[in-house]
């Protein structure tokens, strides 16, 4: 004779209804890692090793996302990143 348990699920599942935006950061020629890695400490709330990672993506890879949220959260940020001179954008 099987008798299972029974098993009870009153769990509440919050949807994301928000769309998660995000901060892509491009390669170029122009600026150093040290200041890439600066950038993102300062204006992506980065931890430094974090940057650094980052950086070396972009720098092999072409690009990476650099930040994660919500659009309100990410285009001054991303403006930022602009002004400092690198090559982001925001999706």
């Amino acid at each position: 004779m099987d008798e299972s348990p029974e098993i009870a699920f009153d769990e509440e599942v919050e949807v994301l209804t928000a769309k998660e935006h995000h901060i892509v950061l491009h390669n170029d020629d122009i600026n150093s890692f040290d200041h890439v890695i600066r950038c993102l400490v300062r204006i992506c709330d980065q931890t430094p090793e974090q940057a650094e990672q980052c950086a070396y993506i972009v720098h092999y890879q072409g690009k990476c996302v650099v930040k994660t949220g919500a659009y309100e959260d990410l285009k001054p940020r991303c403006l930022l990143l602009l002004e400092e001179g690198l090559s982001a954008e925001l999706v």
